[in-house]
């Protein structure tokens, strides 16, 4: 997709790796000024901001614990003051902690909660503000497949894919009226290095359940983000777009 994002604002929390780093990279190329954020990988983030540069776009690294309330004022204070303005939202950020419930502890229950939804509601939070002055934006949650079916073994991360998606759905009617869409996608099984270290009969299998047979890639769920940023998208607010290969359809 070709899209013009140029004097555009983006910030993509998690965009160290994986589909983060693809969509940062894929906002960079369409002309966005990329605003990667990242927890502990420096070096990491600092290659995406190579690879954005290098294809002619423009940014910069910045780091944040986007679960912390100060660190997420302090991050986009920083951009609107560098910049003036925040128009693109991607709230990546997640992680996992996968056990059977009667395993998984309460601690890393938390976690996944406060990294993965607590982030996207503090983020969306703060960019709100700065878009409603503008009359514009664009927030995009990066959901799961999880969040809508369920699985065994991930009660943490569903439940907090599952949030994001209620998120996305009583945000978008908050700010609809101030011209800001807020929409969420939900991947399937893509090729990170969350699905790297699964074992060969683990991999086959789940490529078994997809109709399309097989993975999916970190640049195909970016097109996907690209297009709900884009001015083709002004008119769809409050939906998720599953990017799955048919797994969950």
């Amino acid at each position: 997709m070709t899209q013009d994002f140029k004097g555009q604002i983006a910030i993509v929390t998690g965009a160290s790796r994986g589909i983060g780093k693809a969509v940062a990279l894929a906002l960079g190329r369409q002309g966005a000024t990329v605003i990667v954020n990242y927890h502990q990988n420096s070096a990491a983030a600092a290659e995406v901001i190579a690879a954005v540069q290098a294809a002619g776009g423009n940014g910069q690294a910045l780091q944040a614990d986007v679960s912390d309330a100060d660190q997420v004022d302090a991050l986009f204070k920083a951009v609107v003051k560098d910049y003036g303005q925040v128009d693109i939202l991607v709230n990546n950020a997640g992680i996992t902690r996968d056990n059977v419930i009667m395993l998984l502890k309460p601690e890393d229950f938390d976690s996944v909660l406060e990294t993965n939804l607590r982030s996207a509601w503090l983020c969306s939070r703060t960019a709100s503000r700065a878009m409603m002055k503008k009359r514009y934006g664009r927030i995009i949650n990066m959901t799961s497949v999880v969040g809508i079916a369920g699985n065994g073994g991930q009660t943490s991360y569903a439940a907090s894919k599952a949030g994001m998606i209620g998120l996305t759905k009583a945000l978008a009617k908050e700010v609809a009226s101030r011209n800001i869409t807020v929409n969420a996608v939900a991947p399937g099984f893509i090729e990170t290095d969350m699905t790297a270290g699964l074992s060969d009969d683990t991999l086959q299998k789940a490529i078994a359940a997809i109709p399309l047979g097989r993975q999916g890639k970190p640049e195909e769920v970016a097109q996907a983000v690209l297009f709900l940023a884009s001015s083709a998208a002004a008119y769809i607010t409050g939906q998720v777009l599953v990017v799955d290969g048919g797994m969950v359809m």
